[in-house]
């Protein structure tokens, strides 16, 4: 059974796009949805996330956006979701990645995030690349911004 927070919710990892999309004053909708998301995973403290979704977010945010986030804005940011992580990710999460890639049919780096938010205890899975309620390795996958309907 997932590891559950001090609230008894269940966590929430959240992929490098919901992250990216908080931080994008470009992206309209998106960024105040996925801003709303990490408020209350934040104040619930119910949301992981692993090093490698830090990694990739910092070099697209300095990189990427338009205007790009201010390298020591982007270093404030992945220190304070730094307290998210929940466990380091070792040679165990990617022989379990390569497991993922044969049962799943993920690409490596997507199959690493599934393996880091497995071995966090998350019950859901907060991306927006990958398929909208399917379920992997004891996980819900939820878009956050699909329609409900």
């Amino acid at each position: 059974m997932p590891a559950k927070s001090r609230s008894a919710l269940p966590l929430a990892f959240i992929d490098t796009n919901i992250l990216l999309y908080a931080h994008d004053r470009q992206a309209g909708a998106k960024q105040a949805r996925a801003a709303q998301l990490l408020t209350t995973l934040w104040e619930s403290r119910t949301g992981v996330l692993s090093s490698q979704i830090l990694q990739e977010f910092f070099v697209n945010v300095v990189r990427k956006l338009t205007p790009p986030l201010a390298i020591p804005q982007a270093r404030e940011i992945v220190r304070t979701y730094g307290t998210w992580i929940r466990h380091p990710t070792g040679p165990e999460e990617i022989i379990r990645a390569s497991e993922i890639i044969e049962i799943a049919g993920f690409s490596f780096w997507d199959s690493l995030v599934v393996a880091a938010a497995e071995k966090s205890g998350a019950a859901l899975l907060y991306s927006e690349d990958l398929q909208h309620g399917q379920r992997i390795a004891g996980m819900l996958i939820q878009n956050p911004f699909s329609d409900p309907s």
